[in-house]
């Protein structure tokens, strides 16, 4: 069974330095009005960068695969959190936007599709506690 590691480690403050696999490390640090100073990543909102990234990372080797012409795309993704403690986000929104000329449309959709529905792990993971809104836009030049 496969399985990651991470080791994070207190930088002092309100800041945390947490290493990858990858051999990359990244900063996590409280907002501001729980003492941050503005030098690292919020935890929360870093949960939204992993699941872009990991959905991001399906579709562009699709992309690939498929052959297909896209100029860019971008995944927007936004999560509502519980008014409660431990705030967690119960709702989140991910939109999908492809840029190009003449977008060949429903295979983009099907890369997305396979992303969402069948690859992209961390989509699963959100899965077990948030609802997922899943959009898609082209916007074609």
């Amino acid at each position: 069974m496969a399985s990651h590691k991470v080791v994070t480690t207190w930088k002092g403050g309100m800041r945390m330095e947490s290493d990858n696999p990858s051999g990359h490390n990244l900063f996590i640090e409280a907002d501001p009005e729980f003492g941050g100073q503005g030098q690292g990543l919020r935890p929360k909102a870093l949960m939204l960068s992993s699941l872009a990234g990991c959905s991001g990372l399906d579709v562009a080797s699709l992309i690939k695969k498929m052959k297909l012409e896209v100029d860019d795309f971008s995944i927007d993704v936004e999560g509502e959190l519980t008014d409660e403690h431990p705030k967690y986000y119960h709702t989140v929104h991910v939109e999908y936007h492809f840029y190009g000329k003449d977008l060949n449309e429903s295979k983009l959709q099907k890369a997305v599709d396979l992303s969402v529905e069948r690859y992209c792990g961390v989509m699963e993971m959100f899965r077990k506690f948030a609802q997922m809104n899943i959009k898609t836009f082209f916007h074609n030049s």
